[in-house]
């Protein structure tokens, strides 16, 4: 099974200058996402869909996970459960299996992208975090919100970056504070401790200085998670928000910007 295609997806790109690319540039492209490993382990799990395959990709990379605050899972799973965003994968992979091994169910709003592997289709919500969403998009969303499934979301829709010589997420979307309110779901803090490599941030960095807007970064995601193999991740759990907490004395992204620094808070 080949589900991750580098030389196909740049084939298909509207990109004339990714069309452009020879090939030795294409073939580094692909050892850089990992795109022979990937192919492996999706062929190895291709029956283990959904539920069933986040501890065994856990396991295959043998990522340790220690939790701290799993006594702050209500018992009622009618919650967002958010996080801070600073590895890409490996953060999605556990708080979608803690959630999934508490509650048994969940819907995680996450990258369309990841729609593309059938282990993975059963929970996600996608979105498209670079551009507008479709109207389908939007009406799954709902249907989700107003659901009782648990959800998991990365409010900050894109990795953390350096920020103030510090590695943090960006400005997080308001909108789940909007549906904690409207839908009465309480809000759920994670907190991930750690961070990508300095590979990672120095492209990042490049491209800012040189004015490059296209996330060249992001092609070093898998690189990102296989770097997580053997080692341990530390997660942080919070106590749970009330909807009712976010009142009218603040603007959902004042609210917003609050929870995300209890996150943070948690450090």
């Amino acid at each position: 099974m080949e589900l991750i295609n580098v030389e196909a997806q740049i084939k298909k790109s509207n990109s004339a200058l990714l069309k452009r690319l020879p090939r030795f540039v294409i073939n580094g492209l692909a050892r850089i996402c990992y795109q022979d490993e990937i192919n492996r382990i999706l062929t190895k799990y291709e029956d283990a869909v959904g539920f069933d395959f986040l501890p065994k990709i856990l396991k295959e990379l043998n990522i340790q996970v220690e939790i701290e605050g799993l006594e702050n899972l209500p018992e009622s799973g009618k919650c967002f459960f958010v996080a801070n965003h600073p590895f890409g994968i490996a953060d999605g992979l556990i708080l979608t299996n803690i959630i999934a091994t508490k509650y048994g169910e969940l819907k995680a709003i996450g990258n369309e992208v990841f729609v593309l592997i059938p282990q993975l289709q059963p929970f996600i919500a996608a979105v498209n975090v670079f551009g507008i969403n479709p109207k389908e998009y939007l009406q799954c969303l709902d249907q989700v919100f107003n659901s009782e499934i648990p959800i998991t979301h990365f409010p900050a829709g894109k990795v953390s970056r350096i920020r103030s010589l510090k590695v943090r997420d960006n400005k997080w979307h308001k909108s789940f504070v909007s549906k904690s309110v409207s839908c009465k779901r309480a809000v759920v803090p994670f907190y991930f401790c750690g961070r990508n490599s300095n590979l990672f941030y120095a492209v990042f960095l490049f491209r800012k200085t040189f004015g490059i807007k296209a996330n060249l970064e992001l092609a070093l995601l898998p690189h990102e998670l296989f770097n997580k193999r053997n080692k341990t991740i530390r997660v942080k759990i919070g106590t749970p928000i009330s909807h009712q907490t976010f009142d009218k004395s603040k603007s959902p992204q004042e609210w917003a910007d609050y929870v995300q620094n209890k996150v943070y808070g948690l450090k």
